[in-house]
């Protein structure tokens, strides 16, 4: 068993700990001073110069994914793994450096709450990580709502291009969820407003423009995939880009500071890098490449985190952010735990905002057993990129002896390196010292048979096909009209040779969320398919999926406030 969980919430433990002056932790990564742009003394960027410099330099680290099972609505606990075994592998003497996604406000505000890790595994300062930070989130959303007015202001001024407005599918963007702007109408009161038409908003991190960020290689890089980007077209079917509607230019200087990744650092003052934050159930789940390179030209070791479950943003990782970067993963650690493993084994109910079921307390061999088929699928989903697999138990006081030997047992025999009980919620990296040497010893080795799940030029219906069969376990693929039509276009544009970026639930192995465990015999139906030509991916829609997220009865913001001394609470 683990130490009980700490009473204090994760700000307290965080506002105990004295952060380093992040100078001191630039200047450890050898990043110069005027490679270095403060936003106060705990927080700042890193110009971009920075990684060209340091990359010549200095020898490249290994580069760990961390993935997991398919997760609950809790979450397993996959970022506080990863800054943990970060954590841990400063402590036995592995310069090692985190990588993570900024979170939204969205879910900051609603269920979630925070998103820096817990416990005695987070990033610092924990309100700023959470908030604003360096204001990249704002700038990502003021460069895609320019984008949807220019092409407004286009349609107003006598339509020059041609756009048919009935193929607009660029929306507006905020990042809080707002349930009530989903679907709107634009454009009423008169015609100095603008033509009538149907649009949407979605947050701002499902944005085709945050995606870009994340993706981009440098300045010229993100000036080029903004161009790209399609917003319409016209009444002869042609695609209208940002570069045709002249606002391209004015997005890429919205977003130059952006570009630059955050460096922060975790509660025993590692480095941490945060920057980007693409949805992983609409887009890629992965945090910038920028932020991988800089932070592997810097250390030893690099944690980085993919989004939800090995199916989700672990394939994305693989088949999108690797091939774009041209990075290769050495090794992939994969999160579970032990009450995600009995639901998927057939016990218990897991409800966000709602006290954890009494049966996922109690001890149950037998549906830790069931469940541990969903770990296997997901083990067997990274090794089929040729990447090899340490499990973390992410340890709970509730959790038997009996039942951690039971998914370590199973997670050995479907083919993970070693499965290894990790306790750095509640002790920090000390708790994750036994990860962190696993993680080490099977990064060292690498992984020298990494591949992609498919070529480039296989065809998109191919590459929808053996996602769908090799990844979710699915017997066949089922194609609506509307994805028939879409999947041609895309191909005639010239925009077969694109990786896909399935977007699905996060909850299930399948398309539906009460698929659990590790179903078969399902079919993927694929409703439409959309283009993110900038970001450099089509992505298949499953089923109905929301892209702005609506606030639960109760939302976390509810708890949320300032002090008689100004200061933040009610921020978990």
């Amino acid at each position: 068993m683990t130490a009980t969980r700490p009473a204090r919430t994760d700000l307290e433990i965080a506002r105990s700990v004295s952060p380093r002056p992040i100078g001191e932790v630039a200047a450890d990564l050898g990043i110069r001073p005027e490679e270095l742009e403060q936003y106060g003394p705990w927080k700042a960027k890193v110009r971009l110069e920075a990684i060209t410099r340091l990359e010549a330099e200095n020898p490249r680290g290994k580069y760990v994914v961390v993935t997991a099972v398919t997760p609950t609505p809790l979450g397993e606990g996959k970022t506080t793994t990863t800054v943990g075994l970060a954590q841990g592998l400063n402590r036995i003497g592995r310069r090692a450096a985190v990588a993570i996604r900024q979170p939204s406000l969205g879910p900051v505000f609603g269920i979630k709450g925070g998103a820096a890790g817990g416990g005695r595994s987070q990033v610092i300062p924990m309100e700023d990580f959470n908030l604003h930070l360096t204001g990249d989130n704002h700038a990502v959303g003021a460069a895609h709502n320019l984008a949807a007015a220019f092409l407004d202001n286009s349609l107003h001024h006598r339509n020059p291009l041609g756009i048919e407005p009935q193929s607009i599918q660029w929306p507006r963007v905020v990042d809080i969820s707002d349930r009530s702007i989903r679907r709107t109408v634009i454009g009423l009161g008169g015609r100095e407003n603008g033509p009538p038409r149907e649009t949407e908003w979605q947050i701002t991190v499902a944005s085709e423009v945050m995606a870009v960020l994340a993706l981009a290689a440098d300045l010229a890089d993100l000036r080029a995939r903004l161009g790209r980007i399609v917003l319409a077209q016209t009444y002869d079917g042609a695609p209208v880009t940002a570069d045709d509607v002249r606002v391209a230019g004015a997005m890429t200087a919205l977003l130059r500071d952006a570009l630059k990744p955050n460096l922060l650092q975790t509660l025993e003052g590692g480095p941490a890098f945060v920057h980007a934050g693409p949805f992983a159930n609409i887009a890629h789940g992965n945090n910038s490449v920028l932020a991988d390179r800089l932070a592997l030209a810097t250390t030893e070791i690099v944690c980085t985190e993919a989004g939800f479950g090995a199916d989700m943003g672990a394939e994305k990782f693989f088949d999108i952010k690797c091939r774009a970067s041209g990075l290769r993963p050495d090794a992939a650690v994969l999160v579970a735990t032990i009450r995600a493993l009995k639901v998927h084994g057939g016990v218990g109910k897991i409800v966000a905002g709602r006290p954890l079921d009494r049966v996922l307390h109690e001890e149950n061999v037998a549906a830790v057993t069931a469940g541990s088929a969903n770990m296997a699928k997901q083990i067997e989903n990274v090794l089929t990129f040729g990447v090899p697999v340490v499990v973390a138990v992410n340890a709970f006081p509730t959790d038997a002896p009996a039942e951690i030997a039971a998914v370590q047992e199973a997670a050995l025999a479907a083919g993970a390196r070693a499965a290894v009980v990790s306790r750095h919620y509640t002790e920090g990296g000390r708790g994750a010292e036994e990860l962190a040497e696993a993680v080490w010893s099977v990064a060292e080795e690498g992984a020298p048979g990494f591949h992609f799940l498919y070529a480039d030029d296989v065809p998109l219906r191919e590459k929808i096909e053996t996602i769908a069969l090799r990844i979710y376990g699915a017997a066949g693929v089922d194609e609506l009209p509307a994805a028939t039509r879409a999947l041609a276009l895309c191909e005639a544009l010239g925009y077969g040779r694109l990786p896909v970026c399935m977007a699905k639930t996060q909850y299930s192995l399948s398309h539906d969320p009460s698929l659990r465990g590790r179903p078969t015999g399902f079919r993927i139906p694929i409703r439409d398919v959309q283009l993110s030509a900038g970001a450099g991916f089509v992505t298949p829609l499953l089923g109905e999926m929301r892209t702005m997220p609506g606030l639960p009865s109760r939302p976390g913001g509810e708890n949320i406030d300032i002090d008689a001394d100004g200061e933040i609470v009610g921020l978990f």
